[in-house]
């Protein structure tokens, strides 16, 4: 499968995350206006999925709600967002998505999505895409998948525990194991 993809601004590790503010479901079921300047202090994981009610993106969601409390722990926040409206968001955890402890943005201008370079245009939705942004706002990890490919919150929790370390880690690095200096 190909995909074409448009960014205005070519987003890259190690700069400024892009801002974002889109109203959100939060986790009492209303909705709020989140922005990335909320979370300054903490780090972020936030991460795209292409639709709601759909086979893949449960799994993302309801595994990023299970870990939820591990993310805290570190410090992280987490946040969802896809081009659906928070509308939608709230229909699907009412029909069997369930209670969603981190807020789901609503992108349905697409600019988070575009800003973040996962949106594609002709489908308007955006790839599977995982960002991690540490206290200041520096972008430090970003990974995309194709649509039919979950990604592992296991991966993505073990990737923020690396970047606190501030080390080199190895290949398959684990919290207590020891670094490369």
């Amino acid at each position: 499968m190909s995909t074409t993809l448009e960014c205005q601004n070519q987003i890259q590790v190690g700069q400024k995350a892009p801002d974002f503010a889109a109203q959100a479901l939060v986790g009492d079921g209303s909705f709020k206006d989140v922005k990335l300047a909320d979370y300054r202090g903490k780090w972020v994981v936030l991460f795209f999925y292409p639709l709601d009610f759909t086979f893949v993106c449960p799994t993302e969601i309801q595994g990023f709600n299970k870990h939820l409390a591990d993310f805290q722990k570190l410090n992280a926040e987490v946040v969802a967002a896809s081009t659906d409206s928070v509308y939608s968001h709230k229909a699907w955890t009412e029909a069997g998505l369930g209670k969603v402890q981190f807020p789901i943005l609503g992108d349905t201008s697409h600019k988070v999505s575009q800003a973040y370079g996962v949106l594609i245009p002709e489908k308007g939705i955006a790839l599977r895409g995982t960002f991690i942004i540490d206290p200041n706002g520096v972008l430090r990890s970003a990974t995309v998948n194709d649509l039919p490919v979950g990604r592992s919150v296991e991966e993505t929790l073990r990737t923020v525990q690396a970047l606190q370390t501030g080390k080199l880690t190895g290949c398959g690095w684990k919290p207590g194991e020891k670094t490369l200096n």
